[in-house]
């Protein structure tokens, strides 16, 4: 049986921990918020600039221009290339180890590929650094604060620039997807070639320059939104990971101290049973 001592020790101690988690879910829930606001708010411009895209090659399906650009290039997948997100800090729950896992998933579904890794996120650098020998490129500080659209940027072009050179077969992009502050999926996307999905009823939009020339300027837009999209989604799916685990974890905190609480009053209960017994026995023995 512990002592008082150690018993209120035990305590204090898991009463300072339930303040920093409960400090770390207020972060999160205020983060949570603007990360959220700026997925909703580029979700309507992805949608449409994949919207345009369609019926951009659409309309230049005929064009022998269109069907040689670069990024619409199909070749047999020997060398990929995977954007990993994950988060710059841990305490999320499940939210980076679920990407590491799909990307370990994805590599053995590919056994005659020469996979190489864009680490987006310093959980996922940490982890792969020492386990996979093929590493194109780190970014450990991308999510310790607002997503910026130049580094979105940045990474995509670089990616363009090597499926461009043939470098790289395919693109492949793994992270998480938000949801909902309850749910947040990891998916898996290609971003390159760029598959673009044939729709049923085109617009017929009227065009100042042919087809074929608008859509070799969108592929590249279309694929630098769908990187930066991917980050904020990443984002916020990371604050809302973060949330509910250090609501759990303030929860346990609040069953822990509650389970010591009751240990130390039956010590003490004890202690003064104890003691009286003493008293009482040596008042007798006097008698």
């Amino acid at each position: 049986m512990p002592s008082l001592i150690d018993l209120r020790r035990r305590i204090r101690s898991v009463k300072n921990t339930q303040q920093i988690t409960k400090a770390m879910k207020m972060v999160s829930t205020a983060r949570l918020r603007r990360a959220q606001d700026m997925v909703m708010s580029a979700r309507p411009y992805a949608k449409l600039l994949s919207r345009i895209l369609q019926n951009v090659a659409a309309a230049a399906r005929d064009d022998e221009a269109a069907a040689s650009n670069p990024l619409l290039a199909q070749r047999a997948e020997n060398r990929i290339l995977i954007l990993v997100l994950t988060g710059d800090r841990g305490l999320a729950g499940a939210f980076n180890s679920s990407v590491v896992k799909t990307v370990q998933k994805f590599i053995a579904d590919h056994p005659g590929a020469h996979v190489e890794l864009e680490l987006m996120g310093r959980k996922g650098r940490d982890f792969f650094r020492k386990r996979w020998p093929n590493v194109a490129g780190e970014y450990s500080t991308l999510f310790l604060r607002t997503v910026k659209l130049d580094e979105a940027l940045a990474i995509a072009r670089k990616a363009i620039g090597r499926f461009e050179a043939a470098e790289v077969d395919a693109v492949y992009l793994i992270g998480n997807e938000f949801k909902s502050i309850a749910s947040q999926i990891v998916a898996t996307t290609r971003l390159l070639p760029v598959e673009v999905p044939l729709i049923d009823e085109r617009i017929d939009y009227i065009y100042e320059e042919p087809p074929a020339q608008l859509l070799e300027s969108l592929l590249p837009r279309y694929v630098e939104s769908s990187v930066y999209q991917a980050m904020l989604e990443s984002s916020a799916s990371e604050h809302a990971c973060r949330m509910r685990a250090m609501d759990a974890a303030s929860s346990n905190a609040a069953d822990v101290i509650e389970k010591y609480t009751m240990t130390l009053n039956r010590v003490r209960q004890a202690s003064i049973t104890k003691e009286i017994i003493e008293i009482v026995s040596g008042a007798a023995a006097l008698e």
